[in-house]
């Protein structure tokens, strides 16, 4: 893969300029865990996905990648593979388009396959920036002399263990813990007493993943209101298409609570503003179909008054790191969730960011400034 080269930035946004995309091509993709990752709705060990490569005129490659996530977008690697190489290669290649006339063609192409779409538009954002000789961050029009702090998620599991891996992450610097909750909120208070007496300094996202009802989730919340735990929010309590329920959570108690699957575009955001069905957002470019469609949900977080947060599914690095360059470019995403490349035990694709503790920075390097191993489509990544 092309090395991106290094650059000086202090730069405002540049213009929309024309793109020629001459090759768009696939490989699939498997990552190993470090550990495995449980939630209250799947239970992963590996990471399989696709990655991307797209070429413009001028030899400029861009990457992106998405991963196969039945319970989220329902999408496989064959659906992935299927739908870039299909209807979005025919829309694209051989085109002449400004960046936003490709990701509209991108997200036109065909209903649904939200990841996929994903993956093909931040390949497009990274060989455009890389074009300009600018980091995706700058291109964006924000600096790279800015930081993020991602918190760490704790699967669901047994009490000790998730004790356990509140400690490993509080000792690797992560000082927000998310917890992955839902499977029985009785269990669940249990659960989160143990891990406090494990990282009493600790602060904790709660993401119920759509586990509770709305009386158990206002029973839960409630209680731990009453006992003081240091809760910064509660994330997706009740299941996604029933808003009535999540109002009536947001609407119950003090604790902010966050949309993540009930939010995958601007009319699923406009609903739930309409209805104050959360007080926040999570953003997540597989859900809403990449960068673009991502930036219109913030802005429809901000103009409402509704706190943000960017986010992403167990993904490859390319995905996480599209992330982090938008976060640190659009100041109204207030909050991250961006620890997904931590659990791959995977050395052949880096950069795109630096994590310190828990802070992410971007590099001056041009485009994402993601590194592979060779020309993903010279080897068979998985």
């Amino acid at each position: 893969m092309m090395e991106s080269t290094e650059k000086h930035l202090s730069m405002p946004a540049p213009t929309d300029g024309a793109l020629t995309v001459r090759r768009l091509a696939t490989v699939p993709y498997r990552g190993p865990l470090v550990r495995p990752f449980v939630t209250s709705r799947r239970r992963a060990d590996a990471i399989d996905g696709v990655l991307v490569e797209l070429d413009l005129d001028g030899d400029v490659r861009g990457i992106g990648s998405a991963a196969q996530t039945w319970a989220v977008t329902g999408e496989s690697v064959a659906s992935i593979e299927a739908a870039v190489n299909g209807p979005m290669s025919e829309s694209l290649v051989g085109r002449t388009l400004s960046l936003h006339e490709a990701s509209d063609v991108v997200m036109n192409s065909c209903s649904g396959n939200s990841s996929a779409k994903a993956a093909v538009d931040v390949a497009l954002h990274d060989a455009w920036s890389a074009a300009l000789g600018r980091p995706l961050t700058v291109a964006l029009g924000g600096r790279t002399e800015g930081s993020v702090e991602t918190d760490m998620t704790v699967s669901l599991g047994e009490p000790d263990v998730m004790a356990q891996d509140g400690i490993k992450a509080w000792d690797e610097g992560f000082r927000i813990l998310k917890i992955k909750l839902g499977q029985n909120w009785h269990r669940d208070m249990e659960r989160l007493e143990i891990l406090r007496e494990a990282v009493p300094q600790a602060r904790f996202r709660l993401d119920a993943n759509q586990g509770w009802t709305a009386q158990e989730a206002i029973r839960a919340i409630s209680s731990l209101e009453d006992s003081g735990f240091p809760v910064d929010l509660v994330e997706q309590p009740t299941p996604k298409h029933d808003l009535e329920a999540l109002a009536a959570v947001t609407a119950a108690v003090y604790t902010p609570i966050m949309a993540d699957e009930s939010v995958a575009t601007p009319h699923d955001a406009v609903e739930i503003v309409r209805r104050g069905a959360a007080d926040m957002l999570n953003i997540k470019l597989a859900k809403c179909g990449g960068i673009r469609a991502a930036i219109a949900l913030a802005d429809i977080a901000e103009a409402a008054g509704l706190g943000c947060m960017i986010g992403a599914m167990m993904e490859p690095r390319p995905s996480i790191a599209a992330a982090v360059h938008l976060a640190i470019a659009r100041p109204s995403i207030g909050l991250v969730d961006l620890d997904s490349a931590e659990w791959i035990d995977d050395p052949r694709i880096s950069g795109g960011y630096v994590r310190d503790g828990a802070h992410l920075t971007v590099t001056k390097k041009t485009g994402l400034g993601i590194q592979a191993a060779g020309s993903l489509m010279e080897g068979h990544l998985a």
